[in-house]
């Protein structure tokens, strides 16, 4: 029963806000947590032991945190205790056959006699989004950010809520605690609003990703068999495909969410239009970009051991090179932990973990080279404003972008790499005109639907983007009027997307269900 499914749509969804609608308000977060448990059931069955012994950890280590003094140095071992246990779990759960396997691999090249066998492991679904919300969770209650939340049915559905279970976003108490909890009664406008995003999310899956996939599946399947261009229209293809679906699936619960006047942290914000990989990542999955900023990076920046190079570094350099040496000492400690946990949190594949490392070497030099490029824009009177020079970098960063997913999703680090070398050997633009194109799965007139949809959320996003930067005219009253006056508007693109989701939604008769990718990981 998947966000995108009949029915989720046609019967728990409506289920669930009629029930939440005629419970008391008093009960109402006991209904939600129902049948977000419900939900989370006819994913994972039994395992949903795991999510309940996770909430139960994370309920109890908070409140023994919550009655110690600050001064207590039994505080910070009970913090750790609970992440000590949490991460103990998915590292057995999701990342033992990959230890043991690679370690097997390393004793046959040292030709010592250990091998292992992969052992069927069943994981819970939506563990790695639980997880780290139930640490950040922690963390602040140790930091004395949040308060310790003393009623349990509260912690369990923080971690359990339906909408955020399986592909997040993820979630710190203080995104959520405000409207999670506030039991109001359902709204139209609210019902408005939510099912106009789940309909939006909807149009980006069905008509776009879930066509896409046909291609993408396809080529990286019998990648070997072709040439430099196909490869590239592939990678393209499984980028704006991840995109369509990722955003399309956060669109869904965002709004299913928004259904019950609760709201969620966004987790996309334009990011084709990114000129840097940092910026990129500001945009791309969003909530996962900030809970590894607050809970790896900045505590790793402040660490003893940053201080203790700053120190060093500004006693043996002097000036700006000695500031220079410091921050970029900093920056790789802080880094490096960052985007190793950035792969590995997508799954136990080398690929990911290249994956991470691709943008780790990428963000450090950009942070090395950033003096040099400084003093080349100088020197060329380059205006970083400039229409061109900020054109130049999208066009860069989208290069990236198509490389970086090219690897992640091929099946290993072996693949990834042999279809980087595959661009340059036999690329040619004829491909592109002879239909090869055509036998990848796809007709001419589903590649017209896929490039009209991707016009169509581009032109969306493009708005999003620049749009309220703009324009100065912000005022309340003028915003109102115009929310008016657009009403009806709103109504036709509503039935608008409706109509083009059932005439041209990837479904039926030459078409499977897809499954959502970052239900995965």
């Amino acid at each position: 029963m998947a966000y995108h499914t009949t029915p989720y749509l046609l019967l728990f969804l409506p289920a669930a806000l009629l029930f939440y609608q005629i419970t008391p308000a008093r009960w109402r977060s006991y209904t939600l947590l129902i049948f977000s448990y419900l939900f989370f059931w006819s994913f994972s069955e039994k395992l949903i032991i795991y999510l309940i012994g996770t909430t139960f950890l994370t309920h109890h280590i908070c409140i023994w945190m919550d009655t110690m003094d600050k001064r207590d140095k039994r505080k910070k071992r009970v913090l750790q205790l609970g992440i000590f246990l949490l991460l103990g779990t998915i590292l057995c759960l999701k990342y033992r056959n990959f230890f043991f396997g690679n370690v097997s691999k390393l004793a046959m090249l040292l030709h010592i006699d250990w091998s292992y066998r992969d052992q069927l492991i069943f994981l819970p679904i939506g563990i790695s989004f639980y997880t780290l919300s139930a640490i950040g969770y922690m963390t602040d209650v140790y930091w004395g950010k949040v308060k310790a939340e003393y009623s349990l049915v509260k912690t369990a559905l923080f971690l359990g809520f339906f909408p955020i279970i399986v592909e997040g976003p993820i979630c710190r108490w203080e995104d959520v605690e405000s409207t999670l909890f506030k039991n109001e009664s359902v709204k139209a406008a609210n019902v408005f609003k939510g099912s106009y995003r789940i309909i939006w999310g909807l149009f980006k899956k069905m008509i776009i990703a879930d066509r896409l996939a046909v291609l993408v599946d396809k080529v990286y399947v019998g990648y070997e068999s072709y040439s430099g261009a196909v490869i590239v229209a592939a990678a393209i293809s499984y980028t704006i495909q991840l995109y369509m679906e990722f955003s399309g699936c956060m669109d869904m619960v965002i709004g299913s969410a928004g259904l019950f006047g609760i709201h969620l942290p966004e987790n996309f914000s334009q990011p084709f239009f990114a000129k840097t990989c940092t910026d990129f990542w500001k945009r791309w999955h969003i909530t996962l970009g900030v809970w590894f900023k607050n809970y790896i990076f900045y505590p790793v920046s402040i660490s003893k051991t940053a201080r203790k190079w700053n120190k060093f570094t500004r006693k043996h350099f002097k000036g700006d090179f000695g500031k220079y040496m410091a921050r970029m000492g900093i920056a790789a400690m802080a880094l490096f932990p960052v985007w190793i946990s950035n792969g590995l949190w997508h799954g136990p594949k080398w690929n990911y973990i290249f994956y991470g490392l691709y943008y780790f070497g990428l963000i450090f030099m950009g942070l090395a080279l950033e003096p040099i490029r400084d003093r080349i824009l100088a020197v060329l009177h380059i205006n970083p404003e400039c229409i061109f020079y900020k054109a130049f970098q999208t066009v860069k960063m989208l290069i990236i972008i198509f490389t970086g997913e090219m690897f992640f999703r091929g099946d290993g680090f072996r693949q990834g790499f042999h279809m980087f070398k595959s661009i340059f050997q036999g690329f040619t633009t004829e491909t592109f005109k002879d239909g090869t194109l055509l036998t990848l799965g796809l007709d001419q007139n589903d590649f017209r639907i896929i490039i009209i949809g991707c016009m169509i959320v581009f032109f969306a996003d493009l708005i999003k983007e620049y749009w309220p930067k703009e324009t100065k005219m912000c005022q309340k009253q003028w915003i109102c009027t115009v929310e008016k006056a657009f009403v009806p508007g709103k109504w036709v693109i509503c039935y608008g997307l409706v109509m083009a989701i059932l005439i041209f939604g990837a479904y039926g008769e030459g078409y499977q269900m897809i499954d959502l990718i970052y239900a995965g990981f």
